[in-house]
């Protein structure tokens, strides 16, 4: 297996976009594309380890630019106001991540009938809202992402399975806010799967979680164990579905 990686530019009103994509080039078959949407941090180095990780398991991988120019920040003040400025605004949000998914649903490699993202964070909060808006993907799947819903589906509106993997001591999210969402899948009938891993806080994916943590003096760490399964969960339903 050798993994290529490359740079896609694509606009979005007068912003260009800079998707990271990867793949497996020792075949020319069409295969499952995934989504790789980020932190509040932007499309950094951890993000496009995440798109290989994804290019490994036989699947074309964007990793997705939600800022324009591939912008990243290291720090919690300039996360939080790029983040907000892009959620404020719902039409913001759609129009970026339908421009990502129509960027990988024209790959040549990419079977467009087998489509899927994960997302981290922030990135969780947007495939759950992706698959919110009935959008054409067979699974979405966040890791320690917050669970807000700008869209209520109707029944039958969502598409996609969904997989959410939680951090049993995520301070961020508030057990209302779980109990809120898994009423709105059940409401809306979609399939889905809440799985809490023990004593894992917010960003248990991410091995710079303990640092920044520290740095900031926020409730983040990474959990071993909780990234393991996570992991191993996400690839059961890519498996199944994809």
């Amino acid at each position: 297996m050798s993994i290529h990686t490359e740079y896609t530019s694509y606009s979005v009103e007068s912003t260009i976009f800079k998707g990271y994509l990867a793949w497996d080039e020792t075949t020319n078959e069409k295969r499952p594309g995934v989504l790789v949407f980020p932190e509040w941090w932007g499309m950094n180095e951890y993000i496009q380890k995440r798109t290989k990780q994804i290019a490994e398991l036989g699947f074309v991988a964007m990793g997705v630019d939600m800022y324009g120019e591939g912008k990243t920040v290291d720090n919690p003040d300039e996360a939080g106001s790029l983040m907000n400025t892009v959620i404020s605004d719902k039409k913001i949000v759609k129009d970026r991540v339908q421009a990502a998914y129509n960027v990988l649903k024209k790959h040549p490699l990419s079977d467009s009938r087998r489509l899927g993202a994960i997302g981290y964070c922030f990135g969780g909060a947007l495939v759950l809202n992706m698959a919110r808006l009935g959008m054409d993907l067979r699974a979405v799947v966040s890791f320690h992402g917050a669970l807000d819903s700008f869209h209520t589906p109707a029944a039958g509106e969502i598409k996609a399975e969904v997989l959410v993997c939680h951090g049993a001591s995520d301070q961020f999210i508030s057990q209302e806010a779980i109990d809120q969402f898994k009423s709105e899948m059940d409401t809306a009938g979609a399939i889905f799967e809440f799985i809490s891993y023990e004593g894992a806080l917010h960003g248990f994916s991410n091995p710079a979680a303990d640092e920044r943590g520290k740095k900031f003096n926020l409730p983040l760490a990474y959990n071993e164990n909780a990234d393991r399964k996570s992991w191993e969960a996400m690839k059961t339903l890519f498996e199944r579905v994809l």
